[in-house]
């Protein structure tokens, strides 16, 4: 891209949609600190509605989106390719790592290491038959095949609007053109593309600075010194200098760094696979939550526990759990899916479905099983007492600590932790902070990436939100449960997506049979 100066550069960005869901965000969070407990009621009430009173949409559209790509990848749409291009822009390798590790991969590492222990002491666990069964099955299906439908899904449709119709405006209402026509123009496509980014500063804001605390924790014990707010705005600050510089080289750096991570992620899983002194239980349970989530995936993914038996008589396990981690995916949808529509030129339909799910969930589920078991059956053993510590109200960043002790090597493991996550958050950051640098252009051609100053604005951004919600912890909840509650809109914008991508594709293959 040729280099512009200011005033070329202003009049090719979209100033509205950089700075109103910015402020909107800055109203929120400043509402959130100034009324905390009123702002909370009402954030915690509207989102309460949803999930308990509309749940069922949640529930069908993601089951729903999941049936739907494995149709696409099958159909004659599925030999469609992205691209006029004989092979891939990048190797599968280097595909599939900037997969993995742009999506929720620090995520899935923290939660990989606890998750069993939350759902430990839910009545559904207990009466299906205890924590061995199914508190290692249900996290492989909340970060299983659905959630990561809803990243395929979009990634085909922004692939097919970028790299076969050549679209020079890379936006979430973009997706909606061949419905909703010149509406997209207006005020329809201004709110769609509101609701998006507003939705994703709040979402990448609570990430941060949920997160981060456990890499401060392990700093703190592997250097010897207290735990601080001060050391985890250290923490934030090592990983924004990590991301910003990935960022400004590029594409090249996302590789790069994406390359760097997983190689650490495999190295930790052996070590914990087979240093630990849990092999054969790791692998046995491993087996076992796989056959079982496959024995009853139809089952758990229709379950709404209609008489909530499962919760407090309002909200069940459904809504507390399953409900809240797809509309947490749906309202994380909004760039994630760009960039693997961005970096999959070259490839079939077919091939990013399939490709995507195969990397996505071996990645997902190695973490879950590895980690995951390691910790369930240091608990079983008697070695550790995570459920103890969550009853209790512990911070679970402690709970992870204590695993950790439980392995020679300890603080080795935690500094390489801490790298792991560094690198992971970095890469996905990334791939975040490209993907929005473009959303904020007014037109911008597919093969160009935007402009070093405009990513380095936002990778500012996503640095400055998650550092004010540290001194102000009632807004985190909060800002969360305003990316929920624009899940559901965005939850009515991916029909439309889905829909516009059938018709587009039709008009497209008609197109090609006339040639």
């Amino acid at each position: 891209m040729k280099k512009n100066t200011f005033r070329d550069l202003s009049k090719e960005l979209d100033w509205p949609l950089i700075f109103m869901p910015l402020a909107a965000v800055t109203a929120l969070t400043l509402l959130f600190m100034v009324i905390p407990e009123q702002s909370t009621q009402i954030t915690d009430s509207i989102r309460g509605f949803l999930s308990n009173e509309l749940g069922f949409f949640y529930i069908l559209i993601g089951l729903g989106i999941l049936i739907t790509t494995i149709y696409i990848a099958f159909s004659k749409y599925g030999q469609i390719r992205l691209g006029d291009m004989e092979k891939p822009l990048y190797s599968d390798y280097k595909w599939g790592t900037m997969i993995f590790t742009g999506v929720f991969a620090a995520d899935i590492i923290f939660y990989s290491f606890i998750e069993w222990a939350l759902y430990a002491a839910e009545p559904r666990i207990e009466s299906l038959g205890g924590i061995q069964d199914w508190a290692s099955t249900y996290p492989l299906f909340h970060w299983g095949p659905i959630p990561w439908g809803f990243y395929i899904m979009l990634a085909v449709a922004f692939g097919f609007m970028l790299h076969v119709r050549g679209t020079t405006k890379q936006k979430f209402s973009e997706a909606c053109r061949p419905l909703l026509g010149k509406g997209i123009d207006g005020i329809p496509g201004k709110i769609i593309d509101f609701i998006a980014i507003t939705a994703l500063i709040a979402g990448t804001a609570t990430t941060f600075s949920l997160a981060t605390p456990l890499l401060a924790t392990a700093l703190s014990k592997v250097l010897s010194i207290p735990m601080s707010t001060g050391l985890t705005v250290a923490v934030l600050a090592i990983i924004s200098i990590v991301y910003t510089v990935a960022v400004l080289i590029g594409m090249e750096g996302i590789v790069k760094l994406a390359s760097i991570c997983t190689s650490i992620f495999v190295a930790m899983l052996l070590y914990f696979l087979f240093m630990g002194g849990e092999t054969r239980y790791i692998i046995e349970t491993g087996i076992s939550s796989i056959g079982n989530l496959v024995q009853n995936f139809i089952g758990m993914a229709t379950w709404m526990d209609p008489l909530r038996i499962s919760g407090d008589g309002i909200n069940g396990f459904v809504q507390n759990w399953t409900i809240f981690y797809w509309a947490y995916w749906m309202a994380w949808c909004v760039a994630t899916p760009f960039f693997i529509g961005m970096i999959s030129k070259g490839r079939t339909i077919k091939n990013v479905i399939l490709g995507t799910y195969v990397y996505g969930l071996s990645g997902t589920y190695l973490s879950f099983i590895v980690f995951g078991n390691y910790g369930l059956s240091q608990q079983l053993s008697g070695k550790v007492d995570i459920i103890g510590m969550v009853a209790q109200g512990t911070d679970i960043n402690l709970g992870i600590i204590e695993i950790f002790n439980t392995l020679p090597l300890t603080n080795f493991l935690l500094l390489s932790l801490f790298v792991m996550m560094v690198t992971f958050y970095a890469t996905t950051f990334d791939t975040i902070t490209l993907v929005v640098s473009a959303y904020s252009y007014k037109d911008l051609h597919p093969d160009q990436e935007a402009a070093r100053s405009v990513r380095a604005f936002w990778a500012l951004m996503f640095i400055v939100f998650p550092i004010a919600l540290i001194f102000a912890e009632n807004s985190i909840n909060s800002l969360q449960s305003i990316s929920i509650i624009a899940a559901f809109p965005i939850g009515m914008v991916f029909l439309m997506i889905i829909v516009s991508f059938f018709k587009d594709a039709n008009k497209y293959l008609e197109e090609q049979a006339s040639l």
